[in-house]
């Protein structure tokens, strides 16, 4: 899996930017540790996502892509597979469903992906893309529960370890798992001693209790600010994080929103909730975290500024 990494670092490369990794003075002392945030708010259409779609297209042939992708997304997948299309050439189709965020539409068409409305369940999703899939011939993408995406997501941490090879930890936020997944790999055969930790809301724990329960858990309800984190591990995620991820700690909403707002006021960058969770798993656990040096992916920074929590 290590050469797979550095093969999908070459091949995304010249697509992507290289995000900066920012430091804080106050921020250190507050928590006592020696934080390095991986500013992937600074990526591409604004969030890491961009690095899985895009390697996801570069290992289809040239007879798939010209068949175009599918995948079923309200958020930031939506807008990287539609952003990464576009720039290969290849035609887009975005299942959404009707309760998505008109600026989310918005940003989806900005980048040329064709939007299919559906109703707001998981189940019409599911079936819509596999309808498009069948009617139009397009390939299926999933946000996270495909190999290719999570090798890409991955790269995110492999810069981050060119920059700092010291780190004793990376934290980076859970949803459907692509992210973390990519991360516990590159730190697996790019860190040195280092651990993986993941940070979750209370409110959609799935992963927490799927690595206690030693299977994948389910949501009832997904009442959190993070919207990113609302999806749910698949068996191509789950068992890489049963593997090399070493802990996930849960956070509350006052929590996130506390720090998003510190994120916003001392480093003067835009991180959206479901980015600042890594933040405040190490806030909420700082003892943990003490005098070590300690990576922070910030998965994105695509919010509603109309709608902020604070």
């Amino acid at each position: 899996m290590k050469q797979e990494l550095i093969d999908c670092r070459n091949r995304i490369d010249k697509y992507i930017h290289k995000t900066p990794v920012l430091t804080s003075h106050l921020l250190n002392k507050l928590t006592g540790s020696e934080l390095y945030f991986k500013c992937e708010n600074f990526q591409r259409m604004g969030a890491f996502k961009i690095r899985g779609a895009l390697n996801a297209l570069l290992n289809l042939s040239d007879e798939e892509r010209n068949r175009g992708v599918v995948t079923h997304s309200s958020g930031n997948f939506a807008q990287a597979l539609s952003l990464a299309a576009q720039t290969l050439g290849a035609k887009a189709y975005i299942v959404m469903p009707s309760t998505a965020p008109e600026v989310k539409k918005k940003a989806v068409n900005g980048y040329g992906g064709e939007i299919i409305l559906c109703e707001p369940t998981l189940k019409s999703r599911i079936e819509t893309a596999e309808k498009i899939k069948e009617e139009r011939g397009a390939v299926l993408v999933h946000s996270s529960n495909d190999i290719n995406v999570v090798l890409g997501q991955g790269t995110a941490a492999m810069e981050l370890f060119e920059e700092q090879p010291g780190l004793n930890c990376v934290i980076a936020p859970v949803g459907g798992g692509g992210l973390i997944a990519g991360t516990s790999l590159a730190v697996n055969y790019f860190g040195n001693n280092c651990k993986t930790i993941g940070g979750e809301p209370f409110e959609a724990d799935d992963a927490y209790r799927s690595l206690q329960s030693g299977k994948i858990e389910h949501n009832k309800t997904t009442n959190t600010i993070a919207d990113g984190l609302k999806t749910e591990l698949g068996d191509i995620t789950f068992p890489i994080i049963q593997k090399y991820v070493d802990l996930i700690i849960r956070v509350e909403e006052k929590e996130i929103i506390a720090a998003m707002k510190l994120i916003w006021e001392r480093m003067k960058i835009v991180v959206e909730p479901s980015g600042a969770v890594p933040f405040a798993a190490l806030i909420r656990e700082k003892e943990k975290f003490k005098n070590q040096k300690v990576g922070i992916i910030l998965s994105g920074g695509n919010i509603d500024l109309g709608n902020l929590p604070f």
